[in-house]
Formats: C-alpha cells, sequence, structure tokens
C-alpha cells in the first residue's frame, strides 16, 4: 500500500515527539517560561517550521541569551501542543530570541532566520504541512520591522533561487512558550532529532536553496 511521501516524513517528528513525551511524562503539563530578560537586552520572534529546528541556529550565535521554543500568531490563550498541532488555533510554531543588541544585530538574527528556512512556500515547511508550520517575521518594533522589510527586499533581489518569496512581516502577538519538553529538543535528544531533522528533509531542501551559504 503506498503512502504520500510528506506523510511518512511528517511521521519522522510524530515518532520522536511521542518517544520524548513518554521519556517526559512528569512534565508533559508543563509550559515552559520565559527566561528573565537583563537589562539593555531585546527580544526578536521568528516562525521557521518546527521550533526544534529554529533554536539551535540561534544558540550557536554569540550575543543570544536564549531562545524558546512556542506558537505564535493565534487567537487562543495558553494553547498546548495538541491544539496548535491540529492546525485549529491560528498559531504558528516559532522561536522567541533572547539577545544582547550590543553583541548581535538584529539584521545578523534576520540573516539566520532567512538561510534556515524555506521562504517559497506557504502553511509549510519541509515535510511539516499546515498552518501551523507557516513561516513569518514578528516584529515588536518599528524598527525591527524596518530592518524586516530591508531585508526582504534585498534577500529578493540577491537570492540564488526564482521563485519569490512568500514570508510574510508581521506584527508580534502574546508568545506563549511550549511545553518544557519541547526546549532543547536537540540538546535533550540529539539522536530523534538529527533522524527527524534528515529524514524530514530539512538540510537538503536549505542546501538546495541557498548553496554554500546554507548552515552548516
Amino acid at each position: 500500500m503506498a503512502f504520500p511521501i510528506p506523510a511518512i516524513l511528517s511521521g519522522l517528528r510524530s515518532f520522536a515527539l511521542a518517544v520524548a513525551a513518554f521519556v517526559a511524562l512528569p512534565a508533559l503539563a508543563q509550559m515552559a517560561t520565559l527566561p528573565a530578560a537583563p537589562p539593555g537586552s531585546a527580544v526578536a520572534t521568528f516562525a521557521g517550521g518546527c521550533f526544534w529546528c529554529m533554536e539551535q541556529p540561534f544558540d550557536k550565535q554569540d550575543g543570544v541569551i536564549a531562545t524558546t521554543s512556542g506558537y505564535a500568531g493565534g487567537a487562543k490563550s495558553k494553547p498546548t501542543y495538541e491544539e496548535v498541532s491540529s492546525g485549529g488555533t491560528g498559531h504558528t510554531e516559532a522561536v522567541q530570541v533572547l539577545y544582547d543588541p550590543k553583541k548581535v544585530s538584529y539584521e545578523k538574527l534576520l540573516d539566520i532566520f532567512w538561510h534556515n528556512i524555506d521562504p517559497t512556500v506557504k502553511d509549510r515547511q519541509f515535510c511539516d504541512v499546515g498552518s501551523q508550520y507557516r513561516t513569518a517575521i514578528f516584529v515588536h518594533t518599528d524598527d525591527q520591522r524596518r530592518a524586516a522589510e530591508g531585508s526582504k527586499a534585498a534577500l529578493d533581489k540577491a537570492k540564488p533561487f526564482k521563485e519569490p518569496i512568500v514570508t510574510p512581516i508581521v506584527a508580534a502577538t502574546e508568545f506563549w512558550p511550549a511545553e518544557e519538553y519541547h526546549q532543547d529538543y536537540y540538546r535533550k535528544n540529539p539522536v530523534r532529532y538529527t533522524y527527524y531533522r534528515t529524514g524530514c528533509g530539512r538540510d537538503a531542501r536549505l542546501k538546495q536553496l541557498w548553496g554554500s551559504a546554507a548552515p552548516h
């Protein structure tokens, strides 16, 4: 019996999640909390598909204080993973980045974001399909909006692919931290994380899109 390839690949994440959830049963109902923001720090919020895969690129950047996986862009208060993944709340998986503007610029964070997503598709990223995996830049200030719009315009002229960039720039809404077992998933479950990321085709597609500029 044949099964659609996206469904098979998306099942990789469901399997990895089920295992992680079983291991973390006591924490299943525990939502994470946002880290305390040191004086002078700033916040950026990005949606790039599976939030497991969006923490690591920012965590590696000097000047980033913390990343938090969560849900943004929806209407329901305190949504759970089950609610968001069903596609009924209007949220998308997102990562909130707490950073020191004296050490890393918002423009640099935008560059990291672009090169870790496929900006040419709507309501999906790689093997994950649905509006809950849509990409977006959630801007918190007018300065962030200007920087994001400038970055998108510059990228549209210099992009190494033909397809148009469809990732929207929208005003930041309430950000709800995801359950604790989702946080730092790539650190807590490196084997399952790699299995999902590879099977989902993320790195292969990023290489296809960005060439030598793709993350390594």
